[in-house]
C-alpha cells in the first residue's frame, strides 16, 4: 500500500481555517490529522468538538483524531458524533485501553494507540490485536514545530517486526518533526502514514509539499 500523508491542522491558520481546509481538499493529502489537547495530559490546549464538527462539514476526507487528553474514554462517543473516523488514545492516558478500543470500534470508528517518545514499544504487545493503527510520537506531544527524535526509527522498526506473524493488521503512523529530509527513512523503516504540520503549512506551496511527501520514494 502506498504511504499516506496526513497534514496536522494544529499548524493551520485558525483565522483562515476554511481556506486551509479547502486547500487540503484540493491537495493530494489523504487524511486530516486533528490534535486534541486538554492542558492536563499535555501542557497545551488546542480545540475540541465545535472545530471538528466544522471541519467534518467541509471535507469528505478521513478525520484522524489524536486525543492527547486524560481519561479519553469519557468522550469517545462525542468525538465520533463530531465526525471522527479514527480515534487514537495514548497508552499513558487510559487505564483501560482495551475497553476504549471496544467502544471505538462499536461506534464504527477505527481505533488507534499512541505512545510517547519515552514509552517503550513493549507496552503495545498486549494491545495490538485490538487496534487498527499504532501512532508513534517522534516529538514530545503538546506543541508543533519540534525537532524529530532520531530514536523513533528504532521504534518504527520494532513495531513493524511486531506486525509479522500476527493475524490483526494495523497501520503505523508517525507524528512529529516529519519533513522532506526524513520522510524517506520513515517510510523505509515501516511507516504507513506521515503526519506533517509545519513542514506543510509553513511552506511556500503547501500543496506542492504534500505532493513531494506523497512521492518521496
Amino acid at each position: 500500500m502506498p504511504h499516506l500523508v496526513a497534514p496536522s491542522l494544529l499548524s493551520a491558520n485558525f483565522l483562515n481555517l476554511e481556506r486551509d481546509v479547502a486547500m487540503l481538499n484540493e491537495s493530494q493529502a489523504d487524511w486530516f490529522h486533528l490534535d486534541v489537547m486538554d492542558g492536563l495530559f499535555v501542557p497545551n490546549i488546542s480545540f475540541g468538538f465545535p472545530i471538528i464538527q466544522q471541519i467534518r462539514g467541509a471535507t469528505d476526507k478521513i478525520l484522524d483524531v489524536h486525543l492527547m487528553i486524560v481519561q479519553p474514554e469519557r468522550y469517545l462517543e462525542r468525538f465520533k458524533k463530531a465526525g471522527a473516523d479514527i480515534i487514537s488514545i495514548h497508552a499513558e492516558a487510559c487505564s483501560k485501553p482495551l475497553e476504549a478500543f471496544k467502544t471505538i470500534r462499536g461506534l464504527n470508528a477505527k481505533a488507534g494507540i499512541v505512545i510517547n517518545p519515552e514509552t517503550p514499544v513493549s507496552v503495545l504487545e498486549p494491545l495490538l490485536d485490538f487496534v487498527d493503527m499504532v501512532l508513534i510520537m517522534s516529538v514530545h506531544p503538546g506543541f508543533g514545530g519540534q525537532s524529530f527524535i532520531p530514536g523513533t526509527i528504532g521504534k518504527i522498526l520494532a513495531v513493524k517486526k511486531m506486525l509479522q506473524n500476527r493475524e490483526n493488521e494495523f497501520l503505523i503512523e508517525v507524528d512529529g518533526g516529519v519533513d522532506l529530509q526524513n520522510a524517506g527513512l520513515l517510510i523505509d523503516s515501516g511507516a504507513d502514514i506521515l503526519v506533517a504540520g509545519n513542514t506543510i503549512f509553513a511552506s511556500a506551496d503547501p500543496q506542492q509539499t504534500i505532493l513531494r511527501l506523497k512521492n518521496i520514494r
